[in-house]
């Protein structure tokens, strides 16, 4: 077992572990707002809107509604002070989103959701689109409705004031596809824009006179705003959800700029940016992307777009809610953030440091995060969804498996970049389970639903090839040996850490040993009541862990096939489990969303981690063992930080500082400074410590009067952790006259009133009276015997004893 082995002897075991971070979901869909710094970025969720740091990826703070009914719209102001927030409850509130504080709320007066908002340049006037067909204009100094212009159809989704406010004009687009021009001044709608068969998906203002708009019916149109007819009309030829004008002043010739005049970038179904020239109404630059383009909207459609010029970048927002950030003078990627991950089926650490972590999404693209600044690649290349992964030991090769039949290998290059480097195909069923090889990256092990198992060799060729970045498309890799190995799915797989043997879990509560060189059976683990979920061979001894949907995890022999130990304490399915403290203590993870952290030698679960709402499936350590990255349906992936050592510490310190005051206490004693040594013995918190100062004061001369004058000068939190201490020791007669007397000061020198302030005031006295009434009854029946006593000595008939002493004499 690990225990015995002389390297594990000296490893620490692990004690608890603490979350260091977490990955979770901060965007849902709706339109997202960046600071005017460039520094914030604010995303809605639900429920909230999430404040972003944009350079780490880091949650700063959530701006939460109270009924937590979900955010419709939101608009920060030009002057990034205040944010206004409008939910499905029909209220409006405004933030001071630094602090985070909510200002004022009131009801938006619309009957119907705000679709939409925008400030007005100087951010005193709001206007707000309903799906009520109204727009209101709220002055956001007085407090009050201003407007409310009637006469949209539908749901108006789009509001933008005029950026000149001398003019007084607000523009508003509905679902009847035209702009209408509001004149504030007169209330009245002043214009109608047509030219649009579909829905307008933005408005941008050239110049005064100028306005951009751009619609799901593929084309772009430019305004003249004087004598408010059409100027030019772009054929796009695809869905646009956003047109920004590209700023006159900057170099912008690598996007084709080479004239002067309008220049804008459209974002849409296609995945794309493209910018167009306005004059000859063509497309001078096409983003360079990595995929064929498609006419159809598909996952890499894009939902919105703007140009950040604090940060000289065009922000983009993906139909899957991802966020790219590109150099707005060539286009390239900058940034990508990850907003939604949907349920995570796998984790794994990634890269020569563990400086990445790659994730399975429930989709057919991966993603690896960059954990220094949450920069997030998506890889593309399977048609399905991936349902595991590996890394080789290095850490810079990696495997993945899907729905789509195939096994792909991945390799990371010096830049951090991934790339597809083979990819494997043969299996008849979905592929659920993958290992690497643990010495080389020589081998593959996969598993499917097809209930086979097949090993894929790895050439050193390719290993090479991929290590000099040689390889432009994925080379195809070929199952070295296929074998029948269950009767129902095979859950999991893995190799041992000499690479010559296998095993696999599956439904059919059986886990097996195979030779990796042939795929012989060389034996069969039985004893879980249901299906495996997962199989781990021990770093350090011949053993196999498993764990099972009955609750339990075993630990059994590979020379005789035996179960060594079963660890029972899950409530629910063990879908994960791995080896820490190189193989002394196990890692286990459960359907309930619980981590549980065992200690092999004793089968004790020394501790049980709660970080996760939903079935945690991946879960893994990194190389140097002091951090564990768990992944769970709930779309969390939280790191855990090793803090065995620092709560150690902690404890060693604290209990150094223990001794040090209770040999101050002691010299305090000595010297009969009782103030300090009642404010130290407080300040313990403990009872009878302070109950031994009291007894030293009341024994010197006068102690009444010593005892009355130190309480009286504790502060009112000690005064209250004193009548605390004097409840408990009221309950015991040997120390009720020590709780009397403190009891007494207090009531003789604190008002009523300042007594009932006190924390527990009602507790005490209801805990107080009943022993108090008993000591009084027993101090009551002990005068009372001593009254008959001296009653009866008194009462004795002694008066013939001296005489007969006399008699005697």
């Amino acid at each position: 077992m690990a225990d015995t082995d002389p390297a594990a002897a000296a490893v620490r075991f692990k004690s608890n572990y603490a979350v260091t971070r977490k990955i979770e979901p901060f965007y849902k869909g709706g339109r997202i707002q960046i600071s005017r710094d460039g520094k914030f970025m604010f995303c809605p969720c639900g429920s909230k809107v999430n404040v972003i740091d944009v350079e780490t990826g880091a949650l700063l703070h959530s701006l939460q509604q109270d009924e937590e009914e979900d955010v419709t719209a939101f608009v920060l102001s030009p002057d990034d002070e205040v944010l206004v927030t409008g939910s499905r409850a029909l209220l409006l509130r405004r933030w001071r989103w630094r602090e985070p504080r909510c200002e004022r709320s009131w009801r938006a007066v619309h009957t119907a959701p705000v679709a939409t908002m925008a400030f007005d340049p100087t951010a005193t006037l709001l206007a707000t689109g309903g799906c009520d067909s109204t727009i209101k204009v709220w002055d956001m100094i007085k407090h009050y409705c201003t407007h409310n212009l009637k006469g949209s159809s539908g749901v108006v989704h789009l509001v933008e004031f005029h950026p000149d406010i001398s003019r007084l004009q607000l523009f508003s687009s509905s679902i009847d596809y035209k702009i209408r021009i509001w004149d504030l001044s007169s209330s009245k709608c002043v214009a109608v824009l047509e030219g649009h068969f579909s829905a307008v998906t933005s408005l941008a203002f050239a110049d005064g006179n100028s306005l951009l708009s751009s619609g799901r019916d593929k084309i772009c149109m430019v305004w003249d705003l004087e004598t408010r007819q059409s100027k030019r009309t772009v054929p796009v030829y695809e869905t646009v959800e956003a047109a920004v004008l590209l700023p006159k002043e900057g170099d912008f010739s690598q996007l084709g700029v080479k004239k002067q005049g309008l220049h804008f970038v459209t974002a849409g179904s296609k995945g794309i940016l493209r910018v167009w020239e306005v004059a000859s109404a063509a497309c001078v630059h096409s983003q360079a992307v990595p995929f064929a383009l498609r006419e159809e909207p598909s996952e890499r459609s894009l939902s919105q777009c703007q140009f950040v010029p604090a940060r000289n970048e065009i922000l983009t927002v993906s139909v899957e809610h991802n966020i790219l950030f590109y150099d707005a003078q060539s286009l390239q990627l900058r940034k990508q953030l990850a907003g939604y991950n949907e349920e995570v089926l796998d984790v794994k650490f990634l890269g020569p440091g563990d400086s990445h972590i790659v994730v399975a999404t429930n989709s057919p693209q991966l993603k690896v995060f960059e954990l220094a600044t949450s920069h997030c690649q998506i890889l593309y290349g399977h048609t399905e969804t991936i349902l595991a992964l590996d890394v080789f030991r290095k850490g810079l090769m990696f495997v993945t498996c899907a729905k789509d039949r195939s096994v792909r290998v991945w390799r990371m290059g010096r830049a951090g970049r991934v790339t597809c480097v083979a990819q494997g195909l043969g299996h008849a069923h979905g592929v659920g389970a993958v290992a690497c090889s643990r010495m080389k990256e020589s081998f593959v092990v996969t598993s499917s639903q097809d209930c086979t198992i097949k090993i894929w060799n790895i050439p050193e060729s390719l290993t090479s090839k991929a290590k000099a970045a040689l390889i432009s498309s994925p080379e195809p890799l070929h199952a070295r040996v296929t074998e029948r190995g269950h009767d129902k799915d095979i859950n999991s797989v893995a190799v041992s850490p000499n690479d010559k043997l296998l095993a696999t879990g599956s439904q059919d509560r059986l886990a097996k040993l195979w030779s990796c060189s042939d795929c012989s059976l060389l034996g069969v683990f039985s004893g879980h009541k249901r299906g495996i979920w997962c199989v781990q061979f021990s770093p350090v001894d011949q053993v196999l862990a498993t764990s099972s949907a009955d609750g339990t995890l075993k630990l059994w022999g590979l020379r005789d096939f035996s179960c060594l130990k079963t660890f029972e304490g899950h409530d629910a399915s063990v879908l994960k489990i791995i080896f820490v403290s190189r193989g002394a203590q196990l890692l286990s993870s459960g359907s309930d969303g619980l981590l549980k952290l065992w200690t092999i030698k004793t089968n004790e679960c020394v501790k049980t981690l709660d970080g996760h709402e939903d079935k945690i499936w991946g879960l893994h350590s990194n190389k140097k063992d002091d951090m564990v990255v768990t992944a769970s349906s709930d779309s969390c992936i939280t790191l855990w930080q090793d803090v065995t050592e620092i709560e150690e510490k902690e404890a060693q310190a604290k209990q150094e500082e223990q001794i040090m005051k209770e040999q101050e206490l002691s010299n305090l004693l000595h010297e009969k400074r009782y103030l300090r040594a009642l404010g130290l013995a407080i300040s313990l918190d403990r009872p009878h410590t302070v109950l031994t100062v009291v007894k030293a004061i009341l024994r010197e001369p006068e102690g009444r009067r010593h005892l009355e004058e130190n309480i009286v000068r504790l502060r009112k939190d000690q005064k209250e952790a004193v009548l605390a201490f004097l409840v408990t020791w009221n309950t015991n007669s040997r120390n009720c006259h020590e709780a009397q007397a403190v009891m007494e000061t207090l009531l003789r020198h604190e008002a009523p009133d300042t007594l009932l302030q006190f924390s527990g005031i009602k507790s005490a006295v209801e805990s107080l009276l009943p022993y108090t009434e008993r000591h009084f009854q027993r101090l009551s029946r002990l005068l009372q015997a001593s009254t008959f006593i001296e009653f009866m000595w008194h009462n004795m008939r002694l008066a013939d004893v001296p005489q007969q002493d006399q008699g005697t004499l």
